[in-house]
């Protein structure tokens, strides 16, 4: 199987058309894991990919409950206490579980997009029928598989594959490179990245004839067309895909003007997921609060079991005029301090920077 989960956010979205318009011949899956509390925009681009991609497989957990939605009917059972960033039983039993389970015993391949310009890992499953490749990343393989290739045990197999097909100037001085044992001095990633610099296709063809000798999904494959893409795709790539597309960028990233003691400013939503993400910062549940007050009331009404979305503050007290006049007026003056080491304005890049994002609400 080769899946690609669509969030309903930007990224996933733009992995999407990309692996659509440049391996058309890989017999991609799409699908979505529905909570039921997404964002209408979210609901309206994963319309809009369908009609570009084709079928996006529903995942929805808890099928046959009785409760409005799967958020509600696993929030009954954990006895109305509210997912946080220490307990995210949401994200385990909505989305990582029912992927899974969608996958079965198959062998898969699962394409996550994580860019090339963040510096974080994304999900990856503990299922060992279960590879995860980032064909936006300049190195597409996860971390246990590097580990695994670089490891010292595997010198003499890298020396030997180097040394048979590359074809270089400088070839000896990366064979004296893959010589080097891993150290406290000479870790992992300054292995690979040195390995990168010389030749990311090379490198790509050296794992994956490593994974033939292994049980990983891929090793399983006579070919494996993304070990020729050095592509690294970043932030504004994505938009272009995007726009390019016609599928366009999510709507919840549209930036909203806002004026606050005589100063402006615009705020957005970051990213996707459900609409009271504990993950949001301030200023996005004000954002739910003035665009979507519906939403905002239906997250207000999860609060009254004694559980809150926000430590030690709960939303009724967050939406008190001066309460929402003090946040904007927080958020301008952090908003003034990037403006100085960071050139964009918006609100999604700023909390780009901040890598202020969850690894595993790709699904």
């Amino acid at each position: 199987m080769h899946v690609l989960g669509i969030s309903g956010g930007k990224d996933s979205a733009a992995l999407a058309i990309y692996m659509k318009l440049k391996y058309p011949e890989l017999p991609i899956e799409y699908y979505n894991a529905d909570t039921g509390k997404e964002l209408k925009e979210t609901y309206d681009l994963l319309s809009k990919l369908e009609g570009f991609l084709g079928h996006i497989e529903p995942l929805k957990a808890a099928k046959g409950t009785t409760e409005a939605t799967p958020f509600d009917h696993f929030l009954k059972l954990y006895n109305n206490f509210l997912p946080s960033t220490q307990a995210r039983w949401c994200t385990e039993k909505m989305k990582l579980s029912e992927f899974e389970t969608y996958i079965g015993k198959d062998l898969a391949i699962s394409y996550v997009g994580i860019r090339g310009d963040e510096e974080r890992e994304g999900y990856v499953s503990t299922r060992t029928n279960i590879q995860t490749i980032f064909p936006f990343r300049r190195n597409i393989w996860s971390l246990e598989v590097i580990n695994k290739v670089l490891g010292n045990e595997n010198i003499s197999f890298l020396l030997k594959f180097y040394s048979q097909n590359a074809k270089n100037t400088y070839i000896e001085d990366i064979l004296e490179i893959i010589e080097r044992p891993l150290t406290k001095a000479f870790y992992y990633s300054k292995k690979i990245n040195a390995l990168l610099d010389f030749d990311v296709k090379l490198f790509n063809r050296a794992v994956f004839e490593f994974l033939k000798t292994t049980d990983y999904p891929i090793g399983k494959l006579d070919t494996f067309p993304l070990i020729e893409n050095d592509d690294v795709i970043g932030l504004a790539d994505v938009k272009k895909i995007l726009i390019d597309s016609n599928v366009g960028i999510p709507a919840y990233y549209n930036e909203i003007e806002f004026e606050v003691d005589g100063r402006k400013g615009t705020y957005a939503r970051s990213r996707s997921g459900c609409f009271f993400c504990f993950y949001q910062q301030k200023i996005e549940w004000i954002w739910l609060y003035e665009q979507h007050p519906d939403l905002f009331k239906q997250a207000m009404e999860y609060e009254k079991s004694g559980y809150t979305w926000n430590d030690n503050e709960r939303l009724s007290d967050l939406i008190k005029p001066e309460r929402v006049k003090q946040i904007k007026i927080d958020y301008l003056n952090r908003l003034e301090l990037k403006r100085k080491k960071f050139k964009s304005n918006f609100l999604i890049d700023i909390l780009e920077e901040d890598k202020v994002n969850c690894a595993n609400c790709f699904l």
